[in-house]
């Protein structure tokens, strides 16, 4: 490993879900391809959780960046969080290899979809994309990186 590099030149920022009070429903980042980088880490973070509210997070997959063929990547959900369980104000994480999706039917993208359930609550997430296969992680970055300070 090159202790030399940079964190920005190892992570890019590939998905976000924005900081928000969310509505029960589901959110999700848009579509990113794996043939760049070799793993993914989705960190989903909980603020306040509603009364009775519950919060889920899992990467899905699909064959293009359209979302064809979407479904869940098997082992890649966390365990619900629960206003109930006094899980407000606490964050889960999900690491993903690119070994991890469905190659054999030529899955290829990923995404990150966070789920509230019964009433609305403060949620938010990031995707980061590791270890790059080519170049530096940062050149991936997702639009809405404003700036990398060095």
């Amino acid at each position: 490993m090159n202790h030399n590099l940079l964190a920005s030149d190892r992570f890019a920022v590939v998905g976000a879900i924005n900081p928000a009070s969310h509505a029960a429903g589901d959110v999700s980042t848009g579509w990113v391809s794996m043939a760049d980088f070799h793993s993914l880490l989705a960190v989903v973070h909980a603020g306040t959780l509603g009364a009775s509210a519950t919060l889920d997070a899992k990467v899905e997959q699909a064959q293009d960046a359209t979302g064809t063929g979407v479904k869940d990547v098997e082992g890649r959900a966390i365990t619900q969080l629960t206003q109930a369980g006094g899980d407000s104000d606490k964050q889960a994480l999900i690491n993903l290899r690119s070994a991890d999706l469905d190659f054999a039917e030529a899955y290829t993208h990923v995404r990150l979809t966070v789920t509230v359930g019964a009433a609305a609550s403060q949620a938010a997430a990031m995707l980061f994309a590791t270890d790059p296969r080519y170049g530096s992680a940062s050149d991936n970055d997702a639009l809405s990186v404003a700036e990398i300070v060095s």
